[in-house]
């Protein structure tokens, strides 16, 4: 029984986080209803045939609202960072598969750039069972710093140049940390190093791909990427299907 669905959303709220990084919230009770942290949805934008990926970011069941936090990448999400409070954009949702949550085990959220708003959803379940360690270029590409300590979750931030927080890669902050699990999103030499982490601890460890999507449900066959079974075997899965979250022992990076 399929628990994603499409519908017409009305756009609550907008803010600007960052020089191009956008934070909308929409009201969507029956997607809300089925999301969970990991997973993303597919917005409509008029005129265009594809929708636009997006992560979601936020979980708010009571309100039935979903928020998603973006960076312009190009025209599409440039005209999407253009909607407006009060507009009604379709969205697909909640698509792909999460990460597991176990709130009993201490999680390890390590997250680079736009791959930090995925982890904040993972951080409102969790609360003081999670350690958040977010790394950006710089202090003016730094969001949700603030989000992830008001879930209750320690919060550590790295910046490429040392302008906040530690001069340093995100994973250096990361591996002074005690951790049962580890849930990574971001650049890739950033999850090759976290599943490195995760390895050297000998716990488990679970990775958001990212990869261009069209459907979002697997029909068009265009984010495929390769696989490994148990016998170390390469298949080829689809990020949007298959994932976006991946166990770390199957992920060929």
């Amino acid at each position: 029984m399929k628990k994603f669905d499409s519908k017409l959303c009305w756009l609550e709220s907008v803010r600007k986080l960052a020089e191009d990084v956008f934070d909308f919230v929409f009201t969507c009770p029956e997607l809300a209803a089925n999301a969970r942290p990991g997973q993303f949805a597919q917005i409509r934008l008029k005129g265009h045939t594809l929708r636009r990926p997006i992560s979601i970011c936020g979980i708010d069941r009571e309100a039935g609202a979903l928020r998603f936090v973006f960076q312009v990448r190009g025209q599409g999400t440039a005209e999407l960072a253009e909607s407006q409070p009060g507009d009604e954009l379709e969205i697909l949702a909640p698509l792909g598969k999460g990460f597991p949550i176990d709130k009993a085990k201490r999680t390890l959220l390590i997250g680079g750039g736009i791959g930090v708003p995925p982890l904040l959803a993972c951080a409102a379940e969790l609360g003081p069972m999670a350690t958040a360690c977010l790394g950006f270029r710089n202090g003016a590409a730094v969001v949700l710093e603030e989000d992830f300590r008001k879930t209750g979750a320690k919060a550590l931030v790295a910046t490429d140049d040392g302008s906040y927080g530690h001069h340093g890669l995100v994973t250096e902050l990361a591996g002074e940390e005690g951790f049962d699990v580890v849930f990574a999103c971001g650049p890739t030499p950033m999850l090759k190093a976290a599943k490195a982490l995760a390895d050297k601890r000998g716990v488990p460890c679970y990775l958001s791909l990212e990869e261009r999507m069209a459907c979002g449900v697997g029909a068009c066959l265009g984010c495929a990427t390769p696989l490994l079974r148990e016998d170390g075997g390469v298949y080829f899965g689809h990020v949007c299907k298959d994932g976006p979250v991946f166990d770390s022992r199957r992920v060929q990076l």
